[in-house]
């Protein structure tokens, strides 16, 4: 399984860096500032949780004990990881895959970060992570993550006119319908969040 962990890390990695290249080669090409590409490079919930989510790998991979590893590594934070990484997979199959057809480099970033890495983490929070910690109250502390992320593009779109999903552009949709899209896709998070801690309580040793 070390050997599963540490490829899947590395997969991730992978595809972060090629797709923060494509962005960077982008606005070099059209004389467009680096440092706001980076800006906009993790202006995504898609970036942000595979990050995440290599993070997690890459300090199970390595095994070196600190603070921060043990913190990635608490159950109810690589289980919190995993829900939102699966809402990425999904949302991208539902919302997005069909509004563009991405080629060559474009298209390895896109099948790495949205199609390989959730059934790569789902896998990992499956066979190594430990059972029978998790209970609703971590709900609770799982959905603040998207509902800051929310507000942070709101407001970002609010700024500089630009939202990072179509399903949340105001300048589009309107409030309102941007809103009940929102609601839509939160409610899909806190359901996969439910499965998750049932699944955890299934799975959980007879000696926890």
């Amino acid at each position: 399984m070390k050997r599963y962990v540490g490829a899947a890390a590395l997969a991730g990695w992978m595809g972060l860096a090629i797709q923060q290249y494509l962005i960077f080669y982008s606005r070099w090409d059209t004389g467009a500032s680096l440092l706001g590409g980076l800006i906009n490079f993790f202006s995504f919930f898609t970036v942000l949780t595979n990050t995440l989510v290599a993070t997690v790998l890459s300090y199970a991979w390595v095994g070196r004990d600190s603070a921060a590893r043990r913190f990635f590594l608490a159950p109810a934070v690589s289980s919190g990881i995993a829900v939102s990484i699966v809402l990425v997979g999904l949302a991208y199959s539902l919302l997005l895959r069909h509004l563009w057809q991405p080629e060559g480099f474009q298209f390895i970033a896109d099948e790495l970060l949205h199609d390989v890495m959730p059934v790569v983490f789902v896998v990992y929070w499956w066979r190594c992570v430990p059972k029978g910690h998790l209970c609703l109250k971590h709900i609770g502390l799982w959905v603040i993550y998207p509902l800051v992320y929310f507000g942070y593009v709101l407001l970002r779109g609010d700024l500089l006119g630009q939202y990072q999903y179509p399903f949340i552009d105001v300048g589009t949709l309107g409030y309102p319908q941007v809103f009940v899209n929102a609601g839509g896709i939160l409610a899909g998070f806190v359901a996969i969040a439910m499965a998750v801690v049932g699944l955890d309580k299934y799975l959980k040793s007879p000696s926890v």
